[in-house]
């Protein structure tokens, strides 16, 4: 889909008319360079692009395929590809969108093929229009003001981004538990990110290096400036979800460290009281039971002191003591161990 179309010549754009791509084509003879604007054109559309305009199978290709990396190909000594990546930070999904721009560069032409939401240039289309001494520049003035504005919209996503990094760090670092699902979100998102910044320095330095018009090389250098610091800012933040990843695990194992712990007290006081209780179910149950001589000799009030309160009382009484003779020990074990430690 055609998004728009003009002729540029002398700095300044020959008419404010939509052109069809015939049409353009056929203004490239007048001097200065078209720029077509398409969004998502599909296959048949791009052949026709590549048959008016002479543009190279290879560059076609690439440009329909959403997936490449930025980076530069120079076809001949007059055409050029630049493969760029957009990005929009969506603060509610916490992720980062990622679009797709190709810049099929001729001094006769410039054809920009978008893919997905987060890429657009009409601002950049304004921007240079309102600049006519870079404009008369030719076609490499579309260049930078589509970088331009590609690094600028960065600058947003590195915000986003620092927000929700903060707000994990805090967590982590307080003493609380952050979820372990996010930090590892937002890291794969930072490195996302990274990929698509990182490889679109070289793209720019070479851009810079081979640009012969003068008046543009000072503005390739501020978006190499400005494209630099979002490299850092994003390989920083990298980093940092890195060691909040560990400090989380951290805080974790403390937060099992202290459950376990509960967990063990709790099990020690049932296992003393199973152990209170075991003896005297014992004895409870062989009384119980209906044989003869229990039944016949246990028929006075002395009787039953003796054999049911006694046979109580004797096996607390022996484990009170076993329990006594335990725990000094115990005890002392610790304490000497503590002592070496």
């Amino acid at each position: 889909m055609i998004v728009d179309c003009a002729h540029y010549k002398d700095g300044h754009r020959s008419d404010d008319a939509p052109m069809s791509l015939e049409e353009a084509a056929a203004r490239r003879d007048e001097g200065g360079f078209v720029w077509l604007g398409l969004f998502e054109p599909g296959e048949a559309e791009m052949n026709e692009v590549r048959r008016l305009f002479g543009v190279h199978e290879l560059a076609v290709e690439d440009a329909l395929n959403t997936h490449q990396r930025p980076k530069i190909e120079i076809y001949d000594k007059d055409q050029r590809l630049v493969i760029l990546r957009t990005a929009r930070y969506d603060d509610d999904a916490e992720a980062v969108e990622f679009g797709n721009i190709a810049v099929l560069l001729a001094p006769t032409f410039v054809i920009t093929v978008r893919q997905g939401g987060a890429s657009r240039l009409h601002e950049a289309r304004q921007r240079l229009e309102q600049r006519p001494k870079l404009l008369a520049a030719g076609s490499s003035s579309a260049l930078w003001a589509i970088l331009d504005e590609v690094v600028d919209d960065y600058a947003p996503v590195v915000a986003g981004l620092e927000r929700d990094v903060d707000e994990v760090e805090a967590t982590v670092f307080s003493g609380s538990v952050a979820p372990t699902e996010r930090i590892y979100s937002l890291r794969n998102e930072a490195t996302n990110f990274y990929r698509a910044v990182h490889p679109l320095l070289g793209v720019v330095a070479s851009v810079k290096r081979t640009t012969l018009a003068r008046e543009l090389r000072p503005y390739l250098r501020d978006v190499q400036d400005h494209l630099l610091m979002v490299e850092e800012e994003v390989a920083a933040q990298r980093d940092l979800l890195g060691t909040v990843l560990q400090a989380n695990m951290a805080v974790l194992s403390v937060e099992q460290t202290r459950v376990s712990v509960q967990q063990n007290s709790t099990i020690e006081q049932l296992t003393v009281l199973a152990t209170i209780f075991l003896p005297l179910t014992f004895i409870t149950g062989f009384f119980g039971q209906n044989f003869g001589w229990l039944v016949h000799h246990i028929e006075s009030f002395p009787a039953f002191v003796v054999y049911g309160i006694g046979g109580l009382a004797v096996p607390l009484a022996l484990l009170f003591s076993w329990l006594r003779f335990r725990m000094p020990k115990t005890e002392s074990g610790a304490k000497a161990g503590a002592a070496a430690g």
